[in-house]
């Protein structure tokens, strides 16, 4: 496995690990109906419109199996809450093929996007993941995240579901170089 930056012609790859991960994930944590319901070519149209215009995502990375089959994806960028200091990065999704969770494809992909962040010169990155996802959240402690107090509720399909933040401070890179945010 190795994880290198996508390109476009990976977004309806991209698009088929976001819906067979929101829907082996959110199993029993959304309404079912929502997730039987998402579609890959609706979200590999949303992916191609985002991935073509950049809409903030500085980072989108992709873990490939040695075959060269895309079987993760990462993408990260700037914060989008407005409650946290200008400069905080955000790691906006994580997806691993399901039937691949527990392999280190998704460690591979978070060591990576904490290294680009660190790059970057970002001070912290912040998450947000579903307060039951006890997996999830699971994952990222063991990574050194913690929730930082924030929680918020989003609505989906008329329930609402609870989401936490989670953060973690960033060192700067080993050499101690800072290259710039962009």
């Amino acid at each position: 496995m190795r994880v290198r930056e996508m390109v476009e012609d990976d977004v309806t790859a991209v698009a088929g690990l976001r819906v067979r991960g929101w829907q082996a994930a959110y199993s029993g944590l959304m309404p079912q109906a929502y997730l039987d319901g998402l579609s890959v070519a609706e979200d590999a149209e949303r992916q191609r419109e985002y991935f073509s215009r950049g809409l903030g995502v500085m980072v989108n990375l992709i873990a490939e199996s040695a075959r060269g089959e895309p079987v993760g994806w990462a993408c990260l960028g700037p914060s989008r809450d407005p409650d946290v200091p200008a400069g905080d990065a955000e790691l906006y999704a994580l997806y691993v093929r399901p039937e691949l969770i527990g392999t280190g494809v998704g460690r591979a992909l978070l060591t990576e996007s904490l290294a680009r962040a660190r790059e970057r010169g970002f001070p912290r990155m912040l998450l947000w993941v579903l307060r039951e996802n006890a997996r999830a959240r699971r994952f990222y402690e063991r990574a050194g995240f913690a929730p930082d107090g924030r929680e918020q509720s989003d609505e989906v399909a008329g329930v609402d579901v609870p989401e936490v933040r989670y953060a973690l401070r960033l060192s700067p890179p080993p050499d101690g170089s800072r290259a710039g945010r962009g």
